[in-house]
């Protein structure tokens, strides 16, 4: 993420079938500064990823594959994040992201399965009138992220630009740990 962004986040898809989706996921995912990118149980071969990964992100963005949800391994304290077109999830808007999060969205003509949506933490849904293309939705996740996580002037009250700066970040003064004895 940008510099101020706090935390980290991981994106990742189940049962993706379409690898130039992925492709464009991960390039988001890397422009975006994910840490890592997952799928489980995708159906077609991971080369085929590279024809739409401009940015070759396998350079730069571990991606982690599994076949069942199961076999998802997160790391400790990463909270399950599920994108998903239901009436029971929480508006994107309003939903305060966690510092280190790992979002996962359904497949292309599909929705989360059962599985998946148990093991999430939260579900949130992007309230749109219908589904949207798998590596649209996970680039706005990202960007609501970004928005809501990064340090940004404050909007200004009428259209345009911010009126004034970022102000300077303030450190708080130093703090010592006693040894227990």
């Amino acid at each position: 993420m940008t510099a101020g962004a706090r935390g980290y986040f991981g994106i990742g898809v189940e049962r993706i079938s379409k690898p130039m989706n992925l492709g464009a996921l991960l390039r988001t995912a890397h422009a975006f500064g994910a840490s890592f990118a997952f799928t489980v149980a995708a159906a077609f071969p991971a080369r085929e990823v590279r024809l739409s990964d401009t940015s070759d992100s396998a350079g730069h963005l571990p991606l982690y594959e599994a076949a069942t949800i199961d076999e998802l391994k997160l790391p400790k304290g990463c909270v399950l994040v599920g994108v998903e077109l239901s009436e029971a999830a929480v508006d994107l808007p309003s939903f305060r992201h966690p510092l280190s999060a790992a979002y996962i969205l359904g497949p292309e003509r599909g929705s989360l399965s059962a599985a998946v949506e148990a093991r999430c933490a939260h579900v949130v849904r992007i309230p749109t009138r219908f589904c949207i293309n798998v590596g649209l939705a996970g680039a706005l996740v990202m960007y609501d992220r970004l928005i809501s996580l990064g340090r940004f002037a404050p909007r200004p009250l009428s259209p345009g630009g911010p009126a004034e700066a970022l102000p300077a970040h303030v450190h708080g003064g130093q703090k010592f740990r006693r040894e227990e004895k």
